[in-house]
């Protein structure tokens, strides 16, 4: 009895693969000849779906922002609201680090935050804010969270820069705080600093006299 016929590649199916490809090993390492072999087809027909390398990328940057879709706020006072879409912000970054680099180096990242920044509007707006100082509310938490992220990104990538050694926190250096002391020589928890700067961030700003 013969084989069930092979189903047809689609533009989805290249664009599927390309994503995993970036996902596992970075947008440099995407070349329209390792995804053919990858798809198991021919180069010729990986451009009659998706066009060249750049047509590939711009279409993947599509993707992308496609998939990390509407952010929305929850809770019910205005810090838990905008501290929600900072944390939702995050998490999209944490998940598609390699596909958040591939729309930054081909200049997108304003329009791959615009769910994040729209939310954001909304929310200050919400909470009485107008004009200069909205924005600058806006800006400031978009810096935070991204920041943050990079923070986090540099500290899995070389963990052994960060052995949390407790001879640099000496009685002299912590000015004789022990608890001070044994706070930093310990791992960080950084979901709990993310919220716990976060939080006062948004506090201090919603706070602060309109300028």
């Amino acid at each position: 009895m013969s084989d069930a016929p092979k189903r047809a590649l689609t533009r989805d199916d290249v664009l599927a693969a390309a994503a995993a490809m970036v996902k596992e090993h970075g947008p440099r390492a995407l070349t329209m000849r390792k995804l053919a072999a990858e798809l198991g087809t021919a180069v010729t027909s990986i451009y009659w779906h998706v066009g060249n390398r750049e047509s590939l990328l711009d279409a993947l940057v599509e993707r992308t922002v496609a998939d990390l879709g509407e952010i929305r706020a929850q809770g019910r006072t205005p810090t838990t609201r905008i501290v929600s879409v900072t944390r939702a912000l995050r998490a999209q970054l944490r998940g598609h680090p390699h596909l958040v680099a591939m729309v930054h180096e081909r200049g997108l990242t304003e329009r791959m935050f615009q769910p994040a920044t729209q939310a954001l509007v909304h929310e200050v707006h919400a909470a009485g804010l107008r004009g200069g100082q909205a924005a600058d509310v806006v800006r400031s938490l978009l810096f935070q969270v991204v920041g943050f992220v990079l923070v986090e990104r540099n500290r899995e990538r070389a963990p052994v820069q960060y052995p949390g050694d407790e001879s640099l926190w000496d009685a002299g250096a912590s000015e004789h705080d022990p608890g001070l002391a044994k706070g930093l020589a310990a791992e960080p928890d950084p979901e709990r600093l993310f919220l716990l700067s976060v939080r006062a961030m948004v506090e201090g700003l919603l706070a602060a006299p309109p300028r």
